[in-house]
């Protein structure tokens, strides 16, 4: 059995403060929470309001979004930066890995792999996720499949670095997501879904996450990262639906 679902806080319950959203989200049910760049709030206070309840993980800072950056990892002068400080903030808050982003314009594989080398030896306490992200939602971005991200991976052979597989980006890239799953399942950290193609609550689309989620033999956390359809808790039907599903 899994240990349980995680609601990410960058996209469910953004209507309210983060303190109030833990609670929201502890209230609806779900057993875990993680966060896109919580970096506004102390995370002290955030570590207070967990009350115990596992906080995932969090992003590197993605650099000046308005100008049109998503990450820096793999940019040349400027991978390591806020690097350090998500690192710091997950350690004071509690959190249980990384998620370095690597970036668009300008990104270098060999800048990428130094920036993850860095974080693997600066955290061995940590958990250092990456993340390919698909063309559509995100043009350009430097990591774009799986084999990129295995290879990269296998490369810097360092234990705490892993896989973040989002069946909902998987999806748009590759197609199978259980196949994918499957294949590379040996360097996975963690799972993160939503409906396919919409991104909206995990209750309709392409794939039927009730038959895909169990089938995985995954016991690690299961991420809800969706885009919302309404209100978070105005659509959160699923959440006992996919539960039951691995009774």
């Amino acid at each position: 059995m899994t240990r349980g679902f995680s609601a990410n806080l960058g996209m469910l319950f953004r209507h309210l403060p983060l303190p109030q959203a833990i609670a929201a989200a502890r209230a609806a049910g779900f057993d875990a929470v993680e966060m896109h760049f919580p970096y506004d709030h102390p995370p002290e206070a955030l570590r207070a309001a967990l009350q115990g309840m596992p906080l995932i993980s969090l992003n590197t800072p993605p650099g000046d979004l308005a100008a049109g950056e998503f990450g820096l990892g793999a940019i040349a002068g400027r991978g390591a930066e806020g690097m350090r400080q998500a690192i710091d903030w997950a350690r004071a808050a509690g959190a249980g890995a990384v998620h370095v982003m690597a970036g668009r314009a300008g990104s270098e594989v060999t800048v990428f792999e130094q920036t993850l080398t860095l974080a693997c030896d600066l955290a061995p306490d940590l958990t250092v996720l990456i993340e390919p992200l698909n063309p559509f939602d995100v043009p350009g971005y430097h990591l774009a499949d799986l084999e990129s991200a295995a290879r990269i991976i296998g490369r810097l052979s360092r234990p705490n670095l892993k896989l973040l597989f989002d069946c909902y980006h998987v999806a748009r890239i590759h197609g199978d997501v259980g196949a994918c799953f499957a294949r590379y399942r040996g360097i996975v950290g963690h799972v993160q879904f939503a409906a396919v193609p919409d991104r909206g609550e995990p209750d309709r689309g392409e794939v039927d996450y009730a038959r895909l989620l169990p089938g995985l033999g995954w016991d690690g956390w299961f991420g809800a990262e969706y885009r919302p359809r309404g209100l978070t808790s105005e659509g959160l039907g699923w959440l006992p639906r996919l539960r039951a599903a691995f009774a």
